[in-house]
Protein backbone atom coordinates (compact mmCIF):
# COMPACT_ATOMS: atom_id res chain seq x y z
CA UNK A 1 0.00 0.00 0.00
CA UNK A 2 2.97 2.43 0.87
CA UNK A 3 4.32 1.66 -2.60
CA UNK A 4 1.39 2.44 -4.30
CA UNK A 5 0.24 5.68 -2.28
CA UNK A 6 4.30 6.83 -2.84
CA UNK A 7 3.71 5.87 -7.10
CA UNK A 8 -0.02 7.71 -6.59
CA UNK A 9 1.73 10.88 -5.32
CA UNK A 10 4.44 11.02 -8.17
CA UNK A 11 2.22 10.48 -10.62
CA UNK A 12 -0.02 13.71 -9.28
CA UNK A 13 2.69 15.80 -8.87
CA UNK A 14 3.80 15.52 -12.74
CA UNK A 15 0.06 15.91 -14.07
CA UNK A 16 -0.83 18.42 -11.83
CA UNK A 17 2.87 20.73 -11.39
CA UNK A 18 4.42 21.34 -14.71
CA UNK A 19 7.99 23.18 -14.39
CA UNK A 20 7.36 25.42 -17.39
CA UNK A 21 4.22 27.31 -17.78
CA UNK A 22 2.48 26.63 -20.91
CA UNK A 23 1.34 30.12 -21.66
CA UNK A 24 3.21 31.53 -24.29
CA UNK A 25 5.67 34.03 -22.23
CA UNK A 26 7.74 36.21 -24.13
CA UNK A 27 11.51 35.06 -23.60
CA UNK A 28 14.31 38.37 -23.97
CA UNK A 29 16.07 39.23 -26.36
CA UNK A 30 18.99 39.62 -24.17
CA UNK A 31 18.65 36.63 -22.40
CA UNK A 32 18.61 34.30 -25.85
CA UNK A 33 22.00 35.83 -26.89
CA UNK A 34 23.11 35.48 -23.57
CA UNK A 35 23.00 31.98 -23.55
CA UNK A 36 24.22 31.39 -27.64
CA UNK A 37 27.00 32.90 -26.25
CA UNK A 38 27.55 30.79 -22.96
CA UNK A 39 27.11 27.89 -25.34
CA UNK A 40 29.39 29.03 -28.13
CA UNK A 41 32.41 29.88 -25.57
CA UNK A 42 31.35 25.97 -23.50
CA UNK A 43 31.61 24.78 -26.57
CA UNK A 44 34.98 26.00 -27.16
CA UNK A 45 36.40 25.75 -23.67
CA UNK A 46 35.50 21.67 -24.56
CA UNK A 47 37.16 22.08 -27.66
CA UNK A 48 40.37 23.38 -26.22
CA UNK A 49 40.18 20.44 -23.59
CA UNK A 50 40.50 18.00 -26.61
CA UNK A 51 42.83 19.35 -28.61
CA UNK A 52 44.92 19.70 -24.95
CA UNK A 53 44.58 15.99 -23.54
CA UNK A 54 43.39 13.93 -26.75
CA UNK A 55 44.76 15.68 -30.21
CA UNK A 56 44.80 13.29 -32.52
CA UNK A 57 42.78 10.82 -30.83
CA UNK A 58 39.10 9.90 -31.81
CA UNK A 59 37.36 10.83 -28.18
CA UNK A 60 38.56 12.64 -25.01
CA UNK A 61 37.77 11.26 -21.56
CA UNK A 62 36.98 14.18 -19.03
CA UNK A 63 37.37 13.42 -15.97
CA UNK A 64 40.49 11.34 -15.97
CA UNK A 65 41.65 13.83 -19.35
CA UNK A 66 42.79 11.00 -21.13
CA UNK A 67 42.21 10.05 -25.04
CA UNK A 68 40.52 6.84 -26.42
CA UNK A 69 40.41 5.48 -29.99
CA UNK A 70 37.50 3.61 -30.98
CA UNK A 71 39.48 0.60 -32.92
CA UNK A 72 43.25 0.50 -33.05
CA UNK A 73 43.95 3.63 -35.45
CA UNK A 74 42.46 6.67 -34.90
CA UNK A 75 39.81 8.16 -37.41
CA UNK A 76 40.16 11.71 -36.19
CA UNK A 77 35.66 11.15 -35.41
CA UNK A 78 35.72 13.95 -32.74
CA UNK A 79 37.12 16.81 -35.44
CA UNK A 80 35.19 15.32 -37.86
CA UNK A 81 32.21 15.15 -36.04
CA UNK A 82 32.72 18.87 -34.71
CA UNK A 83 33.81 21.20 -37.44
CA UNK A 84 30.56 21.98 -39.02
CA UNK A 85 29.28 23.10 -35.82
CA UNK A 86 32.45 25.10 -35.39
CA UNK A 87 31.75 26.72 -39.01
CA UNK A 88 27.84 27.38 -37.72
CA UNK A 89 29.26 28.92 -34.55
CA UNK A 90 31.47 31.28 -36.66
CA UNK A 91 34.45 29.91 -35.68
CA UNK A 92 36.25 30.64 -38.87
CA UNK A 93 40.03 30.44 -37.49
CA UNK A 94 39.70 27.18 -35.37
CA UNK A 95 37.51 25.33 -38.14
CA UNK A 96 40.03 26.55 -41.17
CA UNK A 97 43.01 24.90 -39.24
CA UNK A 98 40.66 21.94 -38.23
CA UNK A 99 39.71 21.28 -41.44
CA UNK A 100 43.22 21.23 -42.73
CA UNK A 101 44.23 19.32 -40.09
CA UNK A 102 41.76 16.29 -41.32
CA UNK A 103 42.53 16.81 -44.74
CA UNK A 104 46.48 15.98 -44.29
CA UNK A 105 45.99 13.67 -41.37
CA UNK A 106 42.98 11.07 -41.94
CA UNK A 107 43.24 8.09 -43.97
CA UNK A 108 40.78 5.27 -44.13
CA UNK A 109 43.61 2.58 -45.68
CA UNK A 110 43.86 1.01 -42.57
CA UNK A 111 43.26 -2.62 -41.86
CA UNK A 112 40.69 -3.15 -39.55
CA UNK A 113 37.10 -3.11 -39.12
CA UNK A 114 34.51 -0.25 -38.37
CA UNK A 115 31.21 0.05 -37.59
CA UNK A 116 29.10 0.64 -40.75
CA UNK A 117 26.46 2.87 -39.66
CA UNK A 118 28.65 4.78 -37.15
CA UNK A 119 30.81 5.89 -39.71
CA UNK A 120 28.59 6.55 -41.91
CA UNK A 121 26.53 8.76 -39.82
CA UNK A 122 29.86 10.57 -38.30
CA UNK A 123 32.21 10.71 -40.82
CA UNK A 124 30.70 10.13 -43.83
CA UNK A 125 28.03 12.68 -42.61
CA UNK A 126 30.24 15.23 -41.25
CA UNK A 127 32.58 14.65 -44.24
CA UNK A 128 30.02 15.67 -46.55
CA UNK A 129 28.52 18.52 -44.46
CA UNK A 130 31.46 20.42 -44.38
CA UNK A 131 32.43 20.04 -47.71
CA UNK A 132 28.77 22.06 -48.56
CA UNK A 133 29.44 24.54 -45.71
CA UNK A 134 33.20 25.29 -47.10
CA UNK A 135 33.46 23.74 -50.99
CA UNK A 136 36.82 22.02 -50.26
CA UNK A 137 36.36 19.63 -53.07
CA UNK A 138 39.32 17.79 -50.47
CA UNK A 139 36.15 16.51 -48.16
CA UNK A 140 34.38 15.37 -50.85
CA UNK A 141 37.06 13.17 -51.80
CA UNK A 142 37.45 11.54 -48.49
CA UNK A 143 33.87 11.21 -48.24
CA UNK A 144 33.71 9.21 -51.35
CA UNK A 145 37.18 7.20 -50.17
CA UNK A 146 35.52 5.98 -47.43
CA UNK A 147 32.13 5.38 -48.99
CA UNK A 148 33.78 3.01 -51.52
CA UNK A 149 35.49 1.31 -48.38
CA UNK A 150 31.91 0.82 -46.82
CA UNK A 151 30.31 -0.72 -50.03
CA UNK A 152 31.20 -4.42 -49.30
CA UNK A 153 29.11 -4.45 -46.13
CA UNK A 154 25.75 -4.14 -48.66
CA UNK A 155 26.58 -7.49 -50.09
CA UNK A 156 24.69 -9.91 -48.47
CA UNK A 157 21.28 -11.94 -49.20
CA UNK A 158 19.33 -9.67 -47.79
CA UNK A 159 20.78 -6.33 -49.22
CA UNK A 160 21.07 -5.40 -45.03
CA UNK A 161 24.57 -4.54 -44.47
CA UNK A 162 26.72 -6.16 -41.64
CA UNK A 163 27.52 -4.63 -38.61
CA UNK A 164 31.69 -3.92 -39.14
CA UNK A 165 33.40 -3.89 -42.64
CA UNK A 166 37.10 -3.70 -42.84
CA UNK A 167 38.28 -0.82 -44.27
CA UNK A 168 41.29 -2.32 -46.21
CA UNK A 169 40.58 -5.79 -47.15
CA UNK A 170 36.68 -5.43 -47.49
CA UNK A 171 35.95 -8.34 -45.24
CA UNK A 172 32.83 -8.34 -43.06
CA UNK A 173 31.62 -9.49 -40.12
CA UNK A 174 28.18 -9.20 -37.56
CA UNK A 175 24.85 -10.83 -39.29
CA UNK A 176 22.85 -9.68 -36.38
CA UNK A 177 21.87 -6.19 -36.87
CA UNK A 178 18.58 -4.08 -36.49
CA UNK A 179 16.65 -1.55 -38.46
CA UNK A 180 18.77 1.67 -37.30
CA UNK A 181 21.83 0.38 -38.53
CA UNK A 182 20.22 -1.23 -42.06
CA UNK A 183 17.84 2.21 -42.36
CA UNK A 184 20.46 5.49 -41.21
CA UNK A 185 22.65 4.76 -44.31
CA UNK A 186 20.79 6.43 -47.08
CA UNK A 187 20.87 10.20 -46.19
CA UNK A 188 24.75 10.17 -46.47
CA UNK A 189 25.07 7.45 -49.13
CA UNK A 190 22.53 9.10 -51.57
CA UNK A 191 23.91 12.53 -50.97
CA UNK A 192 27.13 11.38 -51.74
CA UNK A 193 25.30 9.72 -54.96
CA UNK A 194 23.83 13.38 -55.65
CA UNK A 195 27.42 15.25 -55.62
CA UNK A 196 29.73 12.34 -57.75
CA UNK A 197 26.98 11.75 -60.00
CA UNK A 198 27.90 7.73 -59.14
CA UNK A 199 24.36 6.30 -58.36
CA UNK A 200 25.93 3.44 -56.72
CA UNK A 201 25.87 4.94 -52.89
CA UNK A 202 21.80 5.30 -53.33
CA UNK A 203 21.18 2.41 -54.97
CA UNK A 204 22.69 -0.18 -51.61
CA UNK A 205 21.20 1.88 -49.29
CA UNK A 206 17.21 2.27 -50.55
CA UNK A 207 17.52 -1.06 -51.45
CA UNK A 208 18.75 -1.76 -48.08
CA UNK A 209 15.68 0.10 -47.15
CA UNK A 210 13.20 -0.94 -49.09
CA UNK A 211 13.90 -4.81 -48.26
CA UNK A 212 13.64 -3.98 -44.57
CA UNK A 213 9.92 -2.64 -45.47
CA UNK A 214 8.97 -5.44 -46.73
CA UNK A 215 10.63 -7.77 -44.26
CA UNK A 216 8.00 -5.50 -42.01
CA UNK A 217 5.87 -7.88 -39.57
CA UNK A 218 1.45 -8.03 -40.74
CA UNK A 219 0.43 -5.36 -39.13
CA UNK A 220 3.43 -2.89 -40.61
CA UNK A 221 6.10 -2.95 -37.18
CA UNK A 222 9.66 -4.37 -37.44
CA UNK A 223 11.17 -5.85 -34.62
CA UNK A 224 14.80 -4.72 -32.75
CA UNK A 225 17.38 -6.92 -34.09
CA UNK A 226 17.65 -8.94 -37.39
CA UNK A 227 19.88 -11.60 -39.23
CA UNK A 228 21.07 -9.78 -42.06
CA UNK A 229 22.04 -13.03 -43.95
CA UNK A 230 19.11 -14.55 -43.77
CA UNK A 231 16.27 -12.66 -43.33
CA UNK A 232 15.23 -13.65 -40.30
CA UNK A 233 14.13 -11.38 -36.97
CA UNK A 234 15.50 -12.49 -33.75
CA UNK A 235 14.07 -9.89 -31.40
CA UNK A 236 10.41 -8.96 -31.86
CA UNK A 237 10.02 -5.93 -29.12
CA UNK A 238 9.01 -2.93 -31.39
CA UNK A 239 9.95 0.75 -30.02
CA UNK A 240 11.15 3.72 -31.03
CA UNK A 241 14.40 3.49 -29.16
CA UNK A 242 17.79 2.20 -29.80
CA UNK A 243 18.36 -0.30 -32.24
CA UNK A 244 15.11 1.05 -34.28
CA UNK A 245 14.94 4.75 -33.95
CA UNK A 246 16.68 6.53 -36.47
CA UNK A 247 15.13 3.88 -39.14
CA UNK A 248 11.77 6.05 -39.09
CA UNK A 249 13.84 9.75 -38.85
CA UNK A 250 15.42 8.81 -42.43
CA UNK A 251 12.47 6.89 -44.04
CA UNK A 252 10.66 10.86 -43.07
CA UNK A 253 14.02 12.35 -44.81
CA UNK A 254 14.76 10.52 -47.39
CA UNK A 255 10.86 11.34 -48.56
CA UNK A 256 12.02 15.23 -47.89
CA UNK A 257 16.07 15.68 -49.39
CA UNK A 258 15.37 13.41 -52.11
CA UNK A 259 11.62 13.94 -52.92
CA UNK A 260 11.76 10.13 -52.94
CA UNK A 261 8.23 9.16 -52.95
CA UNK A 262 8.46 5.35 -51.99
CA UNK A 263 10.78 6.59 -48.56
CA UNK A 264 7.19 9.13 -48.54
CA UNK A 265 4.85 5.99 -48.14
CA UNK A 266 7.31 3.87 -46.45
CA UNK A 267 6.99 6.95 -43.69
CA UNK A 268 3.15 7.35 -43.97
CA UNK A 269 2.88 3.27 -43.30
CA UNK A 270 5.16 4.02 -40.72
CA UNK A 271 3.55 6.88 -38.85
CA UNK A 272 0.16 5.08 -38.87
CA UNK A 273 1.40 1.84 -36.85
CA UNK A 274 3.04 3.87 -34.51
CA UNK A 275 0.34 5.81 -33.78
CA UNK A 276 -1.97 2.91 -33.66
CA UNK A 277 0.66 0.59 -31.60
CA UNK A 278 3.48 2.55 -30.14
CA UNK A 279 2.05 5.37 -28.64
CA UNK A 280 0.90 5.29 -25.37
CA UNK A 281 -1.69 7.70 -23.74
CA UNK A 282 -1.54 7.12 -19.56
CA UNK A 283 -2.06 9.22 -16.77
CA UNK A 284 1.42 10.84 -17.15
CA UNK A 285 0.37 12.07 -20.67
CA UNK A 286 1.78 10.60 -24.01
CA UNK A 287 4.57 8.68 -24.29
CA UNK A 288 6.21 6.16 -27.24
CA UNK A 289 6.12 2.90 -25.36
CA UNK A 290 7.16 -0.95 -26.59
CA UNK A 291 4.97 -3.88 -28.39
CA UNK A 292 5.18 -6.67 -30.07
CA UNK A 293 6.17 -6.46 -33.63
CA UNK A 294 3.48 -9.52 -34.38
CA UNK A 295 0.66 -8.91 -32.40
CA UNK A 296 0.99 -5.25 -31.34
CA UNK A 297 0.25 -6.15 -27.96
CA UNK A 298 1.79 -3.98 -25.48
CA UNK A 299 4.80 -4.22 -24.13
CA UNK A 300 7.37 -2.17 -21.59
CA UNK A 301 5.78 1.24 -20.23
CA UNK A 302 9.65 2.70 -21.31
CA UNK A 303 11.05 5.38 -22.77
CA UNK A 304 14.35 7.59 -22.87
CA UNK A 305 16.81 10.07 -24.00
CA UNK A 306 16.94 8.00 -27.20
CA UNK A 307 13.27 8.02 -27.64
CA UNK A 308 13.10 12.03 -27.65
CA UNK A 309 14.26 12.47 -30.74
CA UNK A 310 10.70 11.53 -31.82
CA UNK A 311 9.09 14.96 -31.36
CA UNK A 312 11.44 16.39 -33.87
CA UNK A 313 10.14 13.62 -36.56
CA UNK A 314 6.67 14.50 -36.09
CA UNK A 315 7.32 18.12 -36.62
CA UNK A 316 8.83 17.84 -39.83
CA UNK A 317 5.62 15.29 -41.01
CA UNK A 318 2.97 18.05 -39.96
CA UNK A 319 1.71 16.07 -36.80
CA UNK A 320 2.59 19.65 -34.43
CA UNK A 321 0.24 18.44 -31.72
CA UNK A 322 1.49 14.89 -31.20
CA UNK A 323 5.15 16.19 -31.09
CA UNK A 324 4.46 18.95 -28.54
CA UNK A 325 2.47 16.46 -26.22
CA UNK A 326 5.23 13.66 -26.35
CA UNK A 327 7.52 17.13 -25.94
CA UNK A 328 5.89 17.66 -22.47
CA UNK A 329 6.41 14.03 -21.58
CA UNK A 330 9.92 14.25 -22.29
CA UNK A 331 10.34 17.25 -19.99
CA UNK A 332 8.68 15.04 -17.72
CA UNK A 333 10.97 12.46 -17.16
CA UNK A 334 14.23 15.19 -17.48
CA UNK A 335 12.88 17.12 -14.41
CA UNK A 336 12.20 13.44 -12.58
CA UNK A 337 15.56 13.67 -11.50
CA UNK A 338 17.29 16.43 -13.01
CA UNK A 339 18.74 15.18 -16.53
CA UNK A 340 17.30 12.00 -18.22
CA UNK A 341 17.93 9.32 -17.89
CA UNK A 342 19.13 5.87 -20.57
CA UNK A 343 15.60 4.13 -20.26
CA UNK A 344 12.87 5.69 -17.79
CA UNK A 345 9.29 3.70 -16.91
CA UNK A 346 6.42 6.12 -17.91
CA UNK A 347 3.80 4.65 -15.53
CA UNK A 348 6.10 4.73 -12.10
CA UNK A 349 7.99 8.07 -13.29
CA UNK A 350 11.18 6.30 -12.33
CA UNK A 351 13.98 5.32 -14.16
CA UNK A 352 15.05 1.70 -15.05
CA UNK A 353 18.79 2.18 -17.00
CA UNK A 354 19.92 5.28 -15.11
CA UNK A 355 22.61 6.18 -16.97
CA UNK A 356 22.47 9.32 -19.60
CA UNK A 357 25.16 9.89 -22.39
CA UNK A 358 24.82 13.62 -23.07
CA UNK A 359 22.11 12.69 -25.78
CA UNK A 360 21.43 15.37 -27.75
CA UNK A 361 17.32 14.28 -28.77
CA UNK A 362 15.51 16.34 -26.51
CA UNK A 363 17.36 19.39 -27.05
CA UNK A 364 16.76 18.36 -30.80
CA UNK A 365 13.49 18.01 -30.43
CA UNK A 366 12.94 21.05 -28.50
CA UNK A 367 14.59 23.29 -31.38
CA UNK A 368 12.31 21.85 -34.09
CA UNK A 369 9.57 22.74 -32.02
CA UNK A 370 10.48 26.07 -31.41
CA UNK A 371 11.35 26.83 -35.26
CA UNK A 372 7.86 25.42 -36.40
CA UNK A 373 5.69 27.43 -33.80
CA UNK A 374 8.09 30.18 -32.76
CA UNK A 375 6.79 29.14 -29.19
CA UNK A 376 9.04 30.80 -26.11
CA UNK A 377 8.38 27.78 -24.45
CA UNK A 378 10.98 25.73 -26.06
CA UNK A 379 13.30 28.26 -24.98
CA UNK A 380 12.59 27.87 -21.66
CA UNK A 381 12.46 24.22 -21.99
CA UNK A 382 15.81 24.64 -24.06
CA UNK A 383 17.27 26.86 -20.59
CA UNK A 384 16.32 23.90 -18.58
CA UNK A 385 18.23 21.51 -19.67
CA UNK A 386 21.05 23.63 -20.49
CA UNK A 387 21.50 24.90 -16.99
CA UNK A 388 21.24 20.81 -15.82
CA UNK A 389 23.75 19.83 -18.18
CA UNK A 390 25.97 22.85 -17.00
CA UNK A 391 25.01 21.77 -12.89
CA UNK A 392 26.06 17.88 -13.79
CA UNK A 393 28.06 17.53 -16.29
CA UNK A 394 30.39 20.35 -16.67
CA UNK A 395 34.32 18.78 -16.10
CA UNK A 396 37.43 20.95 -16.08
CA UNK A 397 37.77 19.34 -19.03
CA UNK A 398 34.32 19.56 -21.08
CA UNK A 399 31.64 17.18 -20.44
CA UNK A 400 31.00 13.83 -19.23
CA UNK A 401 27.93 11.73 -19.04
CA UNK A 402 26.44 10.15 -16.21
CA UNK A 403 26.92 6.70 -14.54
CA UNK A 404 23.62 7.43 -12.56
CA UNK A 405 20.98 10.06 -13.06
CA UNK A 406 20.08 9.38 -9.41
CA UNK A 407 23.91 9.76 -8.19
CA UNK A 408 24.81 12.38 -10.71
CA UNK A 409 28.08 9.83 -10.74
CA UNK A 410 30.23 10.87 -13.57
CA UNK A 411 31.08 8.64 -16.52
CA UNK A 412 34.23 9.20 -17.89
CA UNK A 413 32.72 9.22 -21.38
CA UNK A 414 32.03 12.39 -24.01
CA UNK A 415 30.87 10.63 -26.93
CA UNK A 416 31.95 12.62 -30.39
CA UNK A 417 28.02 13.53 -30.87
CA UNK A 418 28.24 16.20 -28.24
CA UNK A 419 30.01 18.33 -29.96
CA UNK A 420 28.52 17.59 -33.13
CA UNK A 421 24.75 17.40 -31.79
CA UNK A 422 24.14 18.49 -28.32
CA UNK A 423 26.40 21.71 -28.39
CA UNK A 424 25.02 22.61 -31.85
CA UNK A 425 21.28 21.89 -31.05
CA UNK A 426 21.69 23.88 -27.72
CA UNK A 427 23.41 26.94 -30.02
CA UNK A 428 20.71 26.66 -32.81
CA UNK A 429 17.93 27.07 -30.20
CA UNK A 430 19.25 30.41 -29.17
CA UNK A 431 21.25 31.86 -31.89
CA UNK A 432 20.11 34.43 -34.46
CA UNK A 433 17.96 33.30 -37.26
CA UNK A 434 20.27 33.61 -39.96
CA UNK A 435 22.73 31.12 -38.14
CA UNK A 436 20.93 28.53 -40.46
CA UNK A 437 18.37 28.25 -42.28
CA UNK A 438 15.95 24.96 -41.32
CA UNK A 439 13.63 25.18 -43.90
CA UNK A 440 16.55 24.46 -46.21
CA UNK A 441 18.17 21.96 -44.50
CA UNK A 442 17.91 18.47 -43.40
CA UNK A 443 19.76 17.05 -40.50
CA UNK A 444 21.29 13.47 -40.65
CA UNK A 445 21.03 11.41 -37.27
CA UNK A 446 24.57 12.63 -36.37
CA UNK A 447 23.16 16.63 -36.82
CA UNK A 448 25.27 17.00 -39.66
CA UNK A 449 23.11 19.44 -42.33
CA UNK A 450 22.60 18.63 -45.66
CA UNK A 451 21.73 20.98 -48.17
CA UNK A 452 19.92 19.92 -51.51
CA UNK A 453 22.55 21.53 -53.73
CA UNK A 454 22.26 18.98 -57.01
Amino acid sequence: MRVFLSTLCALLMYILTPAVSKAQQPFPVEEKARLAAEIKSEFLRTWEAYKTYAWGYDELRPVSKTPLNWYSESLLITPVDALDTMILMGLAEEADSTKEYIIRNLSFDKDMYVKTFEVTIRLVGGLLSTYQLTGDARLLQLARDLGDRLIPAFRTPTGFPYVEVNLKTGAVRGSKTNPAEIGTLLVEFGTLSMLTGNPQYYNYAKNALLNLYESRSDIGLVGEQIDCETGEWTKTDSHVSAGIDSYYEYLLKCALLFNDEDCAVMWRDAHTVLRKYIADSVATGLWYGRADMNTGARGKTVYGILDAFMPAVLVLAGDTNQAAALQESGLKMWQRHGIAPATFDYTTMEAVSPKAFLNPEIVESAYYLYKRTDNPRYLDMGRIFWDSLKTYCRTDAGYSGLASVVTKEKSDRMESYFLAETMKYFYLLFAPVDVLDFSNVIFNTEAHPIRRTW
